[in-house]
């Protein structure tokens, strides 16, 4: 962490390749963002797999030092990918994995908090295809929703309505000169074959096809959105204080509510969805056991114990120990990169903590079973039955506890415990905490560049 707080930028980011899309859509975003008053951020990945990539990292510096010279609001940061994939290992999955974060770890150090992609309709109907040959459910099929929140960021992509032949008119008008990546002809990677192969015979035959296979995603992203809808009312019920989920009223469900409920339980416990042939096994075998262990990769088990199945970590990676840490012992704004929104620290007079106390705090998420004291004098109660007396909606729940010397002290939504509040006459410091949100002038950058 910087030795000063850092203050909330109004600063769009925008992944910047050098290729066509993502130069058109920098190119559009600066010229808008110029009239917005916000800075704009080009981020560049050297993903190291090519030897031309040094030399876009050249010509993106003088892009952007062009384009400043203009008047426009532009810097640039870019970054290079350490290792390679491993054995094994797909490089599409390696280098969009690793993109990614890069990218966020560069928005985050530049104040922003919105990351704007390129991707356009013909992106979103080659994915939609892509996933169904794959056997993708609803959530596959969903393809790329339009904004989304990662790594502690939001990110947009407005052109996802957009033909690629409109993006192609704006880069022609423009006389803009994009790089030409030769990785793009390459056809041992899943999509370029289906660009280079089947993408020309599809459209030969049915024209419209981009404008279908793009609203057959809309569609799935609607059933998608329903299905997690009916998972957390089904939930609701069949989830107890430590996120086990009670079988016996799992199986009143119908099959597919069935399916439908593990896998949104497996989500959320796990952060990441259950395979295919884990969720097969678990439906049919944990109606007719009463206890069990399934793996589920990477020693973390599915285990059925007294009723209940549990997420269960392996010992070496138990939530916690190996959790990222956080100093709040000064007032300020301090991000808290992957979690999706800062702390705001402020002086006060009472019901705050000490600064020392403050001074390394361990950042955890909710795993279930954990105790907090509301008001002085009252009794600890679990944080699930806080948060329902205390009415706090599900979306102010979301952000990591605080805890020191394995004592909860802060909870989103709840805040202080109070067995951890100083004592009145002592210096103290009241937290707040803040999820991202898109400023005003982020929102009309987007509503603009989307018309």
């Amino acid at each position: 962490m910087s030795a000063e707080p850092q203050a909330c930028q109004a600063c769009v980011a925008v992944a910047f390749s050098g290729g066509r899309d993502s130069l058109a859509l920098l190119h559009a975003t600066c010229r808008a963002a110029a009239t917005l008053g916000l800075q704009v951020v080009a981020l560049h990945v050297h993903h190291g797999l090519l030897p031309e990539a040094d030399d876009w990292v050249l010509r993106a510096q003088r892009l952007c030092a062009r384009w400043r010279a203009r008047g426009w609001p532009l810097r640039l940061r870019w970054a290079q990918l350490a290792g390679a994939p491993a054995q094994g290992e797909s490089i599409e999955a390696w280098a969009r994995t690793g993109r990614y974060v890069a990218l966020a770890q560069m928005a985050q150090d530049e104040g922003a908090g919105l990351v704007l992609l390129a991707q356009h309709r013909r992106d979103q109907a080659e994915t939609f295809l892509l996933q169904a040959l794959r056997g993708g459910g609803a959530a596959g099929l969903s393809a790329m929703p339009a904004v989304f929140d990662r790594l502690g960021l939001r990110w947009a992509r407005p052109w996802l309505a957009q033909p690629r032949e409109a993006i192609e008119a704006y880069v022609s008008r423009h006389r803009l000169r994009p790089v030409e990546d030769p990785s793009n002809l390459d056809d041992r990677m899943a999509r370029n074959r289906m660009r280079l192969q089947l993408w020309p015979a599809l459209q030969a035959a049915f024209s419209d096809a981009e404008t279908a296979l793009a609203s057959a995603a809309q569609r799935a992203q609607e059933a998608h959105a329903a299905l997690l809808e009916l998972a957390a009312l089904d939930l609701a019920t069949l989830v107890d204080d430590r996120g086990g989920l009670l079988v016996s009223g799992w199986r009143q469900l119908s099959s597919a509510r069935q399916a439908n409920a593990l896998r949104a339980w497996w989500l959320a416990r796990a952060g990441q969805g259950a395979s295919t042939a884990l969720l097969q096994r678990l439906l049919a075998e944990v109606p007719a056991h009463g206890a069990g262990r399934w793996p589920a990769g990477a020693g973390v088990w599915c285990v059925l114990h007294r009723g209940r199945l549990q997420h269960v970590l392996p010992r070496m990676h138990k939530l916690g120990q190996a959790a990222s840490t956080i100093d709040l012992s000064q007032p300020g704004r301090w991000p808290a990169p992957g979690w999706g929104g800062c702390f705001e620290v402020t002086d006060c007079r009472r019901d705050g903590m000490t600064p020392a106390l403050l001074q390394s705090l361990c950042l955890q998420a909710r795993a279930g079973g954990e105790r907090f004291q509301r008001e002085p004098g009252g009794q600890p109660r679990s944080l699930k039955k806080q948060y329902q007396s205390a009415k706090v909606p599900e979306h102010e729940r979301a952000g990591p506890l605080l805890w020191a010397a394995g004592r909860l002290l802060f909870a989103p939504g709840l805040g202080i415990d109070a067995r951890s509040r100083a004592a009145v006459g002592e210096p103290q410091l009241a937290l707040r905490w803040c999820p991202q949100r898109m400023s005003s002038a982020a929102t009309q950058i987007v509503s603009q560049l989307d018309s």
